[in-house]
Order: structure tokens, then C-alpha cells, then sequence
């Protein structure tokens, strides 16, 4: 491939990049503190590509015959189109059922607001019951938001996809609901749960991790949001 060519598909490149950057496309590949990293890395190819542009305006013309690059080396900027038109869903009930959860025991837990309702993150709510067998839960209402899964046999689940660093490495943790659970629940739609801690627990089917149950109190459907991950980096 020529050098303009080269530098055409890292303009295209570094320009896909610096859009998932500026919009909450990023969300859907990495965590969203890895977005400065983002910016940067779509400023040194679009700065890369300006370089090569000028190297080969400044070229002396190579003597005998030129040289075309072959067409189908352009289907390259194909990749670069879909990332930019297809986002990909994020990860959901499919890969929750079929990886057990990824609970860990947390080196502490934080200070929680000494009276009124609770909003926790599925891990932490997860964490806090396994782990500190719900201390400062207990009868505080409890507001979590995750989407549901369902493997037909248990109590449906509450998950969240926790990550690292990106979506390749993303894994669930799991809350198994009862009490005033709706009906008819469909997979991967996302609700706010209010609820309240109790001590039931049951084992993922997946790994024998411990799952803990949250009683519901309310459910109510919301729209997934615009990170769909939960930041498990610390």
C-alpha cells in the first residue's frame, strides 16, 4: 500500500477512535476511565497520518514506473466503518447464564449514610451480603439497577457485567430476587429494584459461587444505561 494510502486509513483510524472517545460508544469496548487514553492514542494516529501526508509531498519522485496500490487493500476502512455505524450490544443474560459469577471478597467496605434508602451497585449490594453478611443492609431500603437473566429453573437473577479494564474481560456478579418479583420477566430487560437485605443465599449453578437474594419490593423497567458496565478496577 502507497504512502498516502497508509496515511488515509490512519486518519480514518485515528478519526473512528476520537469519535468512540467522544461519545459513549467507548463504553461498549473499554471502561470509561480509559477514555483520556482513548483521545490520546486518536491524536498521535491522526497526527501520524499528517506526517506521513507531508513525507510524501516532500519525496522526491521515485524514477521508472509508479505504483498503484491494489483496490482491495481499501477494504481495510471497512472495519473502521462499523465501528462507527454498528455498535455492538453489550454483553447480557446470554453470557451471565453461561459464566458463573465473578463475586470476590473486597479488601473493605466503604462508610454508608448512616440512615434513609440505599443505591448500591450490584457488586457491592453482592458483596456486602456474601461477605459482611449485610451488616448496615438490614431493614434499609435497598435500590439497585441491573438487568435480568434467567436459566428457567431458579429465581431469576439481578446482574451487572463488572470489568477490568475492557469488554473482553468482562464477567457477572449475580443477585437472585424474590419476594414481589413481577410475573414475567424477560431477559436483558434492564429494571430498578428496590428491595430489602436477606440472609437467603443460593450457589450459581455455573461455578457454586455464592449468589445472595434481595426481597423485592418494587421493580420497575428503566432504559439500559449509557454505561452498561460496572468498574471493578478499583
Amino acid at each position: 500500500m502507497g504512502g498516502q494510502a497508509q496515511a488515509a486509513l490512519l486518519f480514518l483510524l485515528g478519526a473512528t477512535v476520537l469519535h468512540a472517545g467522544l461519545t459513549d460508544l467507548h463504553l461498549r469496548y473499554v471502561k470509561a476511565g480509559l477514555r483520556p487514553l482513548l483521545l490520546l492514542s486518536a491524536a498521535v494516529l491522526i497526527a501520524t497520518a499528517a506526517a506521513t501526508v507531508r513525507y510524501e509531498w516532500r519525496r522526491p519522485p521515485h524514477p521508472g514506473a509508479s505504483h498503484r496500490e491494489p483496490r482491495i487493500s481499501w477494504l481495510l476502512t471497512l472495519p473502521l466503518l462499523a465501528l462507527i455505524l454498528v455498535a455492538p450490544p453489550a454483553l447480557g443474560s446470554y453470557s451471565a447464564t453461561h459464566t458463573g459469577t465473578a463475586l470476590q471478597k473486597p479488601l473493605g467496605f466503604p462508610e454508608l449514610p448512616a440512615r434513609g434508602p440505599l443505591r448500591l451497585g450490584v457488586a457491592e449490594y453482592a458483596a456486602r451480603a456474601v461477605h459482611d453478611r449485610g451488616r448496615h443492609l438490614r431493614d434499609r431500603p435497598i435500590s439497585i439497577t441491573g438487568f435480568v437473566a434467567t436459566n428457567g429453573t431458579d429465581d431469576p437473577y439481578l446482574v451487572r457485567m463488572g470489568l477490568s479494564c475492557c469488554a473482553a474481560d468482562a464477567l457477572p456478579v449475580k443477585i437472585a430476587l424474590t419476594g414481589e418479583v413481577p410475573p414475567v420477566l424477560r431477559p436483558d430487560t434492564w429494571l430498578e429494584i428496590t428491595g430489602t437485605y436477606t440472609p437467603r443465599r443460593t450457589k450459581d449453578p455455573v461455578n457454586d459461587g455464592p449468589v445472595p437474594y434481595l426481597e423485592v419490593t418494587r421493580a420497575v423497567p428503566v432504559p439500559a444505561p449509557a454505561d452498561p458496565y460496572e468498574d471493578w478496577s478499583g
